[in-house]
């Protein structure tokens, strides 16, 4: 079983639209995949429309004979799917920090499952904490979605530096997310980043796809299948499924 983690320390560059619709392509590929909404804001379970709800909270999630297949629901893409998120996700940090050896527990969650799947997706919380800390220890391979302007690179820069403090930290990718290319100043950064060894090829356009997810409640491909979105997502599967395999 591989895991893959989204995260980005900056909100709003399109880490769990890459998250779901990754899910989906892998799925699509014939791969068992679960989807991991590990964000308190709940999107990518809204997204491929499962019932924000754990039974008993985080807590309980954590706790030390807790068993996430319990927790596991279906959504609407079909052989996917998702652990979702609830409010109480607000306080992994603290539940993580109680139930001892907090950069170990998401990975010991993890492990029972090995046998029901062959890919986890983990959509990460924004920002830097110890539940992402836990998070990258379970992982395999990081993904970054960055938007090519001068805050987003510092970010991308701030979880290499997270990644580099943890001689057990997963390999880091990043791919360029919302590129506008209207926008000289994108276009111009976007190039810079292709230049990059850690930086994948393909790039996400900012496209009306990919905001539609939001009323469709579902990945890009199956409302708009001829869109350059769809297309990016499942040039973005191929090439991190080459990487992980």
């Amino acid at each position: 079983m591989k895991v893959v983690a989204t995260a980005s320390i900056k909100g709003g560059v399109g880490k769990t639209a890459t998250a779901v619709n990754l899910a989906a392509e892998a799925t699509r590929s014939g791969l068992r995949v679960l989807l991991w909404d590990l964000d308190q804001q709940g999107s990518a379970t809204y997204l491929v429309r499962a019932e924000h709800r754990l039974t008993g909270g985080v807590r309980d999630l954590l706790s030390g004979d807790a068993e996430l297949a319990t927790e596991v629901r279906a959504t609407c893409v079909e052989g996917l799917h998702v652990l979702p998120s609830d409010l109480s996700l607000r306080e992994l940090d603290r539940h993580l920090d109680a139930a001892g050896k907090p950069r170990r527990r998401l990975g010991q969650l993890l492990a029972p499952l090995a046998p029901a799947y062959d890919l986890v997706v983990l959509d990460c919380p924004p920002g830097a904490s110890l539940g992402i800390e836990s998070a990258l220890r379970a992982t395999d391979l990081l993904l970054v979605p960055v938007v090519p302007t001068t805050l987003a690179m510092l970010t991308l820069t701030q979880l290499e530096e997270l990644v580099a403090s943890d001689r057990r930290g997963p390999q880091l990718l990043a791919h360029v997310s919302m590129l506008d290319r209207r926008k000289a100043l994108q276009v111009e950064t976007a190039a810079q980043l292709a230049t990059r060894a850690d930086v994948l090829d393909t790039v996400v356009p900012n496209t009306t796809a990919v905001e539609r997810m939001g009323p469709e409640r579902a990945p890009v491909r199956a409302f708009a299948p001829g869109s350059p979105a769809t297309a990016a997502y499942e040039r973005l599967w191929a090439e991190l499924a080459a990487r992980l395999w």
